[in-house]
């Protein structure tokens, strides 16, 4: 499909530079099926799922994966992205052309790294020096990674470090948030209980390339950037138990949407899953695993606008952003709040 049939105006004030507060406190917008839109707040969520709906959660943790540092006079940024092993990452870098491969990169905290390889997607593989793990350099040198829309309005302070992890946090890994539960209140989760909806979790470290612009003209001829994703098989075996009692999928964003889809084969059964996707979804695909999706608004002409798409029929969704815009939603990670049902 073309990728400018995903376009829409979205005003400049209507993103989110800083998250409701209380985070529960966001507007949600409900598209049951082909039903009126219905404006709720994300604390309504209790009274518009059925007892035995499964809500399915990110668990990843986002990391300080925000590093910036010199190669000798030259100012390099780098956004890691990507694990490879224990000591290299993938990394998107800022002023690139001023980098080879073999040269050391010094961050601040005596964090060096080694610029090995340039790769296809003109990322860079990157070799940390020394003996200690990745992560924990990180938590002396780096910064939370905002997304762009963000960190070019204001400058990374420190309600970001709480502010843009979630509640359900737990596996380090991630480059950017699974934004869709940055929502969710130890009250919410309380009230959800009390309604019978069940909790479960899986892993996606969320990688950079979640923010790349879409550069073809075509959605074929767009390149996915792989993410690690996990679900064991015991999680595997609850989720569709209950399916098959009649509770509904309910994906807490296209993260953790993208990883049940990838692990679910064409009988509609969810396996157990480990290893890396780089599944894209656009209109025309059809969904295994999922019943519904509860998801932010999401930027123009994104993999994310498609994949909603997908889910709900485009001229659909282009009705739900105009909706949205015209009352006063706020987009984006910090933004507010949508639920999905097709």
């Amino acid at each position: 499909m073309r990728v400018d049939l995903f376009d829409f105006d979205l005003p400049p004030e209507s993103i989110a530079l800083r998250p409701a507060r209380p985070r529960d406190a966001a507007k949600m917008l409900l598209v049951d099926g082909d039903a009126p839109f219905a404006d709720h707040h994300v604390r309504d969520l209790p009274g518009l799922l059925r007892a035995g709906d499964v809500l399915v959660f990110n668990d990843t943790r986002v990391i300080p994966a925000q590093l910036e540092g010199m190669r000798g006079e030259a100012r390099i940024g780098a956004t890691l992205h990507k694990r490879i092993d224990l000591r290299r990452w993938q990394a998107f870098v800022r002023n690139a052309k001023r980098l080879k491969a073999g040269d050391r990169i010094t961050f601040p905290a005596d964090v060096t790294a080694i610029s090995e390889e340039r790769l296809p997607d003109g990322s860079w593989t990157l070799a940390f020096e020394g003996n200690e793990p990745v992560e924990v350099l990180l938590e002396r040198a780096g910064q939370m990674p905002l997304p762009p829309y963000i960190a070019g309005k204001r400058p990374t302070d420190e309600a970001d470090a709480s502010d843009y992890q979630t509640m359900f946090a737990r596996e380090k890994g991630a480059v950017a948030a699974p934004t869709a539960a940055l929502h969710f209140t130890p009250e919410l989760v309380e009230a959800l209980d009390a309604a019978g909806v069940v909790r479960e979790t899986l892993t996606l470290h969320v990688g950079a390339g979640t923010f790349l612009p879409v550069k073809a003209d075509d959605t074929v001829d767009h390149q996915m950037h792989a993410e690690f994703g996990r679900i064991d098989a015991a999680t595997a075996d609850r989720l569709n138990a209950a399916r098959r009692a009649g509770g509904r999928l309910i994906a807490v964003g296209t993260t953790s949407l993208r990883l049940l889809e990838s692990a679910t084969g064409e009988d509609g059964v969810i396996r157990p899953f480990e290893g890396d996707t780089s599944i894209f979804i656009t209109p025309g695909y059809r969904f295994k695993a999922i019943d519904g999706l509860m998801t932010n608004f999401h930027l123009p002409k994104s993999t994310l606008f498609m994949l909603v798409s997908a889910l709900m029929g485009l001229e659909r969704m282009q009705s739900v952003y105009s909706h949205a815009i015209e009352n006063g939603y706020r987009f984006y990670s910090y933004g507010d709040s949508s639920l999905l049902i097709p």
